[in-house]
């Protein structure tokens, strides 16, 4: 099955957020969705890099929108953040990108290259234009200090009702994402192993939503 398909991606804007693959998971998702000839564009409303190998435009118009979506269909675009190298939101307004493109999917999250994350009140900037916000964990955190493993590990370990020397798990993860009710669906990543499989069934098992899992960087997913 399509991951666009697995994750019941639909025309408009997506927003992405949580840990452990988010911009793999865009590039992966815009990849799959261009090729069947959709135009697809990849931006951010909090920060991120641009892509390799792809057309990116730095303060784009309207107009080089149109254009670069007509003859590259897989665009990233936003404004540069100085001294960073890293974009965040084009100005054009996210219900007009959503015109100019057939699917916009958004990184709205940072979690500082941890697999796990808790948000603070002020996150995560997801777009009002979003029909679905998807949760990426990492499966690489669990098993490791919850300290070591999640961006905000202090908010982490509250929600998850422990300490913050204490490891995450299946149980603290589905905990927080349970408190925190930011997402529509979860794609737990970086599952290498059986026993990434079992947590991943496990976790899946304990939310409130639809989830999958997989490797994006082999691109190998599946229903939980």
């Amino acid at each position: 099955m399509r991951l666009s398909e697995l994750l019941n991606v639909r025309p408009g804007v997506t927003a992405v957020i949580g840990g452990g693959g988010k911009t793999t998971l865009l590039r992966v998702l815009g990849e799959e969705l261009a090729s069947g000839g959709a135009r697809v564009l990849l931006c951010a409303t909090a920060k991120f890099f641009p892509f390799d190998g792809l057309p990116c435009l730095p303060d784009p118009t309207v107009e080089a929108l149109e254009e670069a979506l007509a003859s590259r269909r897989l665009v990233c675009a936003g404004t540069p953040v100085p001294g960073t190298g890293k974009l965040t939101a084009p100005a054009v307004p996210m219900a007009r990108l959503a015109e100019l493109a057939d699917y916009v999917l958004a990184e709205a999250d940072g979690s500082a290259g941890r697999p796990l994350k808790a948000h603070a009140p002020h996150e995560p900037p997801v777009p009002r234009e979003a029909g679905q916000v998807i949760c990426v964990v990492g499966a690489s955190g669990f098993g490791r200090p919850i300290g070591e493993a999640a961006h905000r590990p202090g908010l982490y370990a509250r929600l998850a009702g422990v300490g913050e020397a204490a490891f995450a798990s299946v149980e603290t993860e589905a905990a927080v994402l349970l408190a925190e009710g930011l997402h529509s669906r979860v794609f737990i990543n970086q599952v290498e192993t059986q026993e990434d499989r079992g947590r991943a069934s496990s976790l899946a098992a304990r939310l409130d939503c639809p989830a999958a899992a997989g490797a994006l960087l082999r691109k190998e997913f599946a229903p939980c």
